[in-house]
């Protein structure tokens, strides 16, 4: 025993605390009666409680995240996570009454949890399942409507109402609901399935088309009835080639389905008359052909765009195109359109009369992405399932990944308005305000539309109304020559000039036929300033004839492909519906990475890009630019 033990242990025996003959016990080093054997179980405790504080606080994070994730998943409303455990009892009482097929004696419960708390949606949308089970549909109609009041962001109620809508064969409420429950749950098979049953029975068959097409690019196991509804509707337009893609999908889906034999008897008819069809029109259709592809060909051929397309050569071998302006802008003194390799900046941004300027360069890559897997995008993997090379270097740091879903949207949409794309000129206002109206699905999502023939001219500026970006597409007219290089650099110009406090999407998607008679830049410098500004480019082709490849068809694809976008072919209008509804999901299915690159260097050479995605030991797609020029560092630059 130590010199201050004994010390303690005397005055405490003096002090009457404790006695005599336990300090003596102490002294001649007793066992567990020790002050040392004493403070070492005091430490112990400590560090038990401190251990079970720990415990508690990682319960309490996980159970946080497992109801985070149950309201992202729309099967709770967030204000049910505040209910009390006796109105949880009695829902979960009235619910498995309700499975049960019970209905009647699931009412009381279901009444009960929400006596106890009246915010409770879930229990609201129960009550009104079992009131229409027991066919009291108005007492069902006004549960839901009372949920919906409560969350308009929770789906279930909005899909029931579109439910008892098509009992009572409303079936245009019926669409409004599901269409509602489409924009909260766009990749939810069943609110699609649901959607394209009431827009085929609302004799909106393109649009039932269009919905099942969305619900073919996803996972549907169990969901083939989904292309009998197209099928039908496609019946309805007279386009058999439609009738008979969606049987084959559905008996390739699900062949033991009771409607198999009647998809297989219809698809026989239909191979039979292709057959008779074909021959009829072939011989009155080739003369028409004939004449229209030689005009266009002209154009989408030209010697110009020849020129052009030959000029980009291979990107890896090419000069940085604007290396120059950057470093001349690195000090802030002018508009910048941004680090080469921080296509989306972290630094603040200073405003200066009607320009923006980004006060400090950031060696950073923010690389967005797409991944599918036959032809379904892939919108669910982990940082872990990704392998991303720069210059064939593994980034220094990961800084960020995430889904695209979770960042504002900055679209710019592009229109040819030029004579070469007249024909359909309607059509296509028509899908690329739809278009719109469904990409921007937050509040923090902002467009702008211009049309393009000599020189851009922006009919609607940034803005989060559909009616104002509709208004706009709309007011567009034919008329003119083809800039589309000047348009595109025009459009990337804007995007980057936008004030950003925080990361963003940043995204141009044009509607053209290829064509440029009228540009001032070059092909190659509009590609470059996609790729200063950060900004992918999606291309939808307005050309309607197949043929062999052109060279308005390979401008199309370097703009798209070099900025890590897409091209589009749809060739004809129904096609181009679909291509619109691909094109919204890859966009918002996207993932964003952003990383510091090892060993980099602002020395203006090009840098090449691999991203690897699998997933159950797969090997996915990847669509993403291939790589980008190192900024140049300017004098005296740090």
């Amino acid at each position: 025993m130590n010199r201050v033990s004994i010390l303690v242990c005397s005055l405490l025996a003096l002090s009457g605390s404790v006695p005599v003959a336990w300090c003596q016990l102490v002294y001649t080093g007793g066992g567990p009666g020790t002050i040392e054997s004493q403070v070492a179980a005091l430490d112990f405790g400590e560090l038990r409680m401190r251990s079970q504080e720990k415990a508690k606080k990682a319960r309490e994070e996980a159970e946080l995240k497992a109801k985070a994730a149950l309201v992202d998943s729309g099967t709770v409303s967030v204000l049910d996570l505040s209910a009390p455990p006796k109105a949880v009892k009695e829902y979960n009482n009235g619910v498995t009454l309700l499975r049960s097929q019970h209905s009647p004696e699931a009412i009381p419960h279901l009444q009960k949890s929400l006596e106890l708390y009246p915010k409770f949606v879930s229990a609201l949308n129960a009550l009104g399942m079992a009131y229409s089970d027991t066919d009291d549909n108005a007492n069902a109609k006004v549960q839901f409507e009372k949920a919906l009041t409560l969350d308009d962001k929770f789906a279930r109620p909005i899909m029931n109402l579109g439910r008892l809508s098509i009992a009572q064969n409303d079936y245009e409420s019926a669409e409004r609901y599901f269409q509602r429950a489409a924009l909260l749950r766009p990749t939810d098979i069943d609110v699609l399935t649901a959607l394209a049953y009431s827009q085929d029975s609302n004799h909106h068959y393109e649009e039932a088309i269009q919905t099942v097409e969305r619900i073919h690019l996803r996972a549907h196991k169990g969901m083939g009835n989904a292309h009998y509804i197209s099928a039908s509707a496609a019946l309805a337009l007279n386009q058999p080639e439609v009738v008979e893609r969606e049987l084959t999908f559905f008996l390739q889906e699900d062949p033991s389905n009771p409607l198999a034999p009647d998809a297989r008897h219809n698809l026989a008819v239909l191979q039979q008359n292709r057959a008779l069809v074909a021959g009829q029109n072939a011989a009155a259709n080739a003369r028409n052909i004939q004449l229209a592809n030689e005009a266009k060909a002209s154009l989408a051929n030209s010697a110009r765009l020849k020129a052009e397309v030959d000029a980009l050569g291979d990107e890896a071998s090419q000069p940085c195109a604007g290396c120059e302006l950057q470093a001349s802008v690195a000090d802030g003194s002018a508009l910048a359109h941004g680090p080469v390799v921080a296509d989306i900046p972290r630094t603040p941004i200073a405003a200066s009369g009607n320009s923006y300027t980004i006060r400090k360069v950031v060696d950073e890559v923010a690389l967005f992405f797409s991944v599918s897997s036959h032809g379904r995008m892939v919108d669910d993997l982990k940082l872990s399932q990704i392998r991303i090379q720069d210059d064939g270097k593994a980034p220094q740091k990961i800084l960020l990944f995430t889904p695209q879903s979770k960042l504002p949207l900055r679209v710019a949409l592009l229109v040819d308005t030029s004579g070469s794309v007249h024909e359909r000129f309607g059509f296509e206002k028509h899908s690329a305000a739809n278009f719109l109206e469904q990409l921007l699905t937050n509040p923090s999502d902002l467009a702008f539309v211009a049309g393009f023939s000599n020189a851009p001219n922006v009919v609607q500026d940034f803005t989060s109304s559909h009616d104002s970006l509709t208004n706009g597409i709309e007011s567009l007219k034919n008329e003119g020559g083809t800039a589309l290089f000047d348009a595109v650099s025009f459009a990337c110009g804007k995007l980057a000039a936008y004030p950003e406090g925080d990361r963003v999407a940043k995204v141009l998607v044009v509607l053209s036929d290829g064509v440029d008679n009228s540009s001032h830049t070059t092909l190659r410098h509009a590609i470059s300033d996609a790729e200063t500004s950060g900004v992918t480019v999606y291309t939808i082709s307005t050309k309607d004839t197949g043929g062999a490849k052109t060279e308005a068809d390979k401008v199309l694809e370097e703009l798209a492909e070099r900025s890590g976008g897409e091209a589009l072919f749809p060739q004809d209008s129904e096609a181009l519906h679909r291509s619109f509804d691909k094109l919204r999901d890859i966009i918002r299915s996207r993932y964003l990475i952003a990383y510091r690159p090892a060993d980099f260097e602002p020395n203006g050479k090009y840098r090449q890009i691999s991203v690897i995605a699998t997933k159950n030991g797969s090997r996915l797609q990847v669509h993403a630019r291939k790589g980008y020029h190192a900024r140049v560092a300017a004098p005296g630059a740090f």
